[in-house]
């Protein structure tokens, strides 16, 4: 009976951690979805924020460090671990400059019965099957092709563009009428 005491103690202390143990398995999202809100500005469905939730069925690993948020970049936020090597993309909401320049009041954004005021859409200046140049690189050299858009966009949007109709899309982002740029190459 004196032997049974210690180690039924310790079964019980056991399971009562095992719910501790458990909790720390995966990263916390709801802790990704407030380090993104914090670094873009805006909340969830605000102009500038996050679309929608980091999907919950997601099974990160915790990150022994904050993980870092990068952005906005491309109408997302990237959110990553160094520590780990795990990244994901949280999309983000249009119209985040309208925000910052207060055209779309937050709280009329934030309020689900008043309807918020919409930005007047940006003006295409490629259109779809437009040939554009699209260029890479940066200070110290440069690369250039001709590409078809597959889709309308205005200045500052992502857009997909190829070679011809067999070949897969490439997304570009567009600079001017007729010039678009790959992603990460900033100084040209």
């Amino acid at each position: 009976m004196f032997r049974a005491k210690p180690i039924l103690l310790a079964a019980i202390a056991l399971a009562a951690a095992q719910p501790a143990l458990a909790q720390q398995k995966f990263e916390n999202l709801d802790r990704i979805d407030s380090l993104v809100a914090m670094t873009v500005g805006a909340n969830l469905g605000e102009p500038g924020g996050p679309v929608a939730p980091v999907d919950r069925r997601l099974k990160l690993a915790v990150c022994p460090t904050t993980p870092a948020v990068d952005g906005p970049m491309f109408g997302a936020a990237i959110v990553k671990c160094d520590a780990l090597g795990w990244r994901i993309r949280v999309p983000l909401v249009a119209g985040a400059s309208a925000a910052a320049s207060g055209a779309v009041p937050r709280t009329a954004a934030a309020n689900r019965f008043t309807p918020a005021a919409r930005p007047a859409p940006a003006e295409h200046v490629v259109k779809r099957g437009d040939p554009v140049q699209l260029m890479a690189g940066n200070a110290a050299f440069s690369v250039s092709r001709v590409m078809i858009a597959d889709e309308d966009g205005a200045v500052g949007e992502t857009i997909r563009v190829r070679e011809d109709k067999k070949s897969a899309p490439i997304f570009a982002q567009v600079v001017e009428m007729g010039l678009v740029r790959i992603p990460g190459f900033k100084d040209f």
